[in-house]
C-alpha cells in the first residue's frame, strides 16, 4: 500500500479522531492502520493474506538483470536471504506505517534489533546513558559486552531528566530509555528527553515494547529510533520470536548493514505471524487498556496489595507525565502484595486464568513473581535494592473478560491467605 492510500493515513500525533459510538477512542485511529496500513495493495498469486517467501536465495534471468541490479536499477527485488526477503519487507513497511517511521527493520528477536542498534550507532570508546530500570538484558550487554570493546556507560534513576544531563560527557553517543519501563511502569517525559539530547546531537533509542504504537508513537515526540520486542504486543499471540526497529531512513540503513554482517534475520514465516497479529493489535491493546485499568483500580482500594505500579492510576508518580502524549498505559499491572515470598507464591499458584510464565503481551494471561523468576539467581539483598521485593507479582493481562480476571484475583488473595 502507497503512503497515499487513504486506509494507511496516519493518525495525528495530537488528538485521535472522534470515535464511532463503540469504538475506544483512543484506539479508534489505529483500527484501519492495524489492518490495512503499510501493505501494497495486491499481493502476490491475488492472494488476500501476505504470502510466505519461504527461500534461502533469489534467482536472475540472466547476467544483464544481474548487472541492472547491482548498479541499483530495475524493479526492486532481493538477492540472498540474509538481506531481505519480501515477506519479511512488508512486515517492515507495516511497523513502519504504524511508527510514523520512514524505515524499519526486522530481526530474529527483541534483543537482536536493541544489540544491533547499539553496534550501529556507538563504536570503541563510546558512552551509553541507560536508565537503571531498562530491561536488565540490555544493561547487560552494555555494561558486560560492550565495556570489553571500550565502551562505558552511566546509569540514571528512573526518568530523571537532570541525572541525565549531568551524565552527558564528550563521547556520549547513545541514551537508551523505555516508556513505559519493565515491570515499574515508569514513564520518562520522552518529548523532553528528546529534546536534551537532539541539544546535545546524541542519539536515542526508546524500547516502546510495553507501548505498543498504539498508544505512543515516540518518533512523533522526537525520538530517533524505537525497539520492539515484537514477540509481545505486536504478534500477540506467543507463538513467534522476532524484533522490529523503526526511525529516520538512514539511521535504519546503519542498523539493517549490522542485520546484514551478524546475520541475526527475522524468519519469513515468523514475519508472517507478527504481520498476522498486527491485524488485530488495536483491538487487543483496547482491551488489555481497559481491564488493566480496572484491574489497577481494583488492587490499588484492595487491602491486601500494598502497592500498584501502573501509570493508569493518578497514584503513580508519572500519571501525569503519561497522559500528556500516551493514549492508553498499557497491558502491564505490577503489584506488591503484603506478606512474604512464601505467601506471594501461594497467591499465585492459586490464580486460575493466568499462567506463569516469562513475556507478556498475548491474548492469554500470564503472571510472574519476579524472585522466582527473571531474578531467581540474584541475591535477595541486590533484588532488594533494584525493587524486586520478594512480593512483587507482574500481572501481563490478556484478552480475556476483565470481571472474570477480577473475580480470579480476588478469590486468590482470600485462599492464599493474604494478610490485611
Amino acid at each position: 500500500m502507497s503512503s497515499k492510500d487513504p486506509r494507511a493515513t496516519k493518525p495525528d500525533s495530537g488528538a485521535a479522531p472522534a470515535a464511532v459510538s463503540g469504538e475506544p477512542a483512543a484506539e479508534s485511529a489505529f483500527l484501519t492502520s492495524s489492518v490495512h496500513g503499510g501493505q501494497p495493495s495486491q499481493f502476490a498469486y491475488d492472494s488476500l493474506t501476505l504470502p510466505i517467501v519461504q527461500t534461502a536465495t533469489y534467482t536472475f534471468a540472466n547476467t544483464a538483470e544481474l548487472v541492472t541490479y547491482m548498479q541499483g536499477q530495475g524493479k526492486q527485488r532481493e538477492e540472498y536471504g540474509r538481506y531481505g526477503n519480501p515477506t519479511v519487507r512488508v512486515l517492515e513497511e507495516r511497523v513502519a506505517a504504524l511508527e510514523h517511521a520512514e524505515d524499519a527493520v526486522a530481526f530474529s528477536s527483541g534483543m537482536a534489533a536493541v544489540t544491533s542498534a547499539i553496534f550501529a550507532l556507538v563504536g570503541q570508546g563510546g558512552h551509553v546513558i541507560l536508565f537503571n530500570d531498562c530491561y536488565r538484558r540490555t544493561r547487560q550487554f552494555v555494561a558486560t559486552f560492550l565495556a570489553r570493546y571500550g565502551v562505558r556507560h552511566t546509569l540514571v534513576a528512573s526518568a530523571d531528566l537532570a541525572g541525565l544531563e549531568a551524565a552527558f560527557e564528550k563521547d556520549t553517543k547513545l541514551v537508551v530509555s523505555e516508556a513505559p519501563t519493565n515491570p515499574f511502569n515508569a514513564v520518562v517525559d520522552v518529548p523532553r528527553l528528546a529534546e536534551i539530547c537532539r541539544e546535545r546531537r546524541v542519539r536515542t533509542l526508546i524500547d516502546s515494547t510495553f507501548a505498543t504504537p498504539v498508544n505512543l508513537t515516540p518518533l512523533d515526540l522526537g525520538i530517533d529510533l524505537v525497539v520492539h520486542s515484537a514477540t509481545k504486543y505486536l504478534s500477540g499471540h506467543n507463538d513467534v520470536l522476532a524484533g522490529v526497529i523503526a526511525g529516520k531512513a538512514p539511521l535504519c540503513s546503519l542498523v539493517r548493514d549490522v542485520r546484514h554482517m551478524l546475520g541475526a534475520v527475522c524468519d519469513p514465516h515468523a514475519a508472517y505471524l507478527v504481520h498476522r497479529g498486527i491485524k488485530t493489535l488495536a483491538l487487543r491493546v483496547a482491551q488489555q487498556n481497559a481491564s488493566t485499568q480496572a484491574i489497577a483500580e481494583m488492587l490499588d482500594a484492595h487491602p491486601k496489595v500494598v502497592r500498584v505500579h501502573y501509570p493508569g492510576l493518578p497514584s503513580h508518580p508519572h500519571h501525569d507525565v503519561g497522559k500528556r502524549f500516551m493514549r492508553g498505559f498499557g497491558g502491564v499491572v505490577t503489584f506488591e502484595l503484603k506478606g512474604d515470598l512464601a505467601s506471594t507464591g501461594r497467591f499465585i499458584d492459586a490464580l486460575e486464568i493466568p499462567r506463569i510464565a516469562p513475556s507478556l503481551g498475548g491474548v492469554e494471561s500470564l503472571v510472574e513473581q519476579p524472585a522466582l523468576m527473571s531474578y531467581f539467581e540474584m541475591p535477595s539483598e541486590q533484588r532488594e535494592l533494584l525493587g524486586m521485593k520478594d512480593t512483587l507479582v507482574r500481572y501481563s493481562v490478556g484478552i480475556e473478560a476483565a470481571s472474570d480476571l477480577i473475580g480470579d484475583l480476588n478469590q486468590a488473595l482470600v485462599s492464599a491467605a493474604i494478610p490485611d
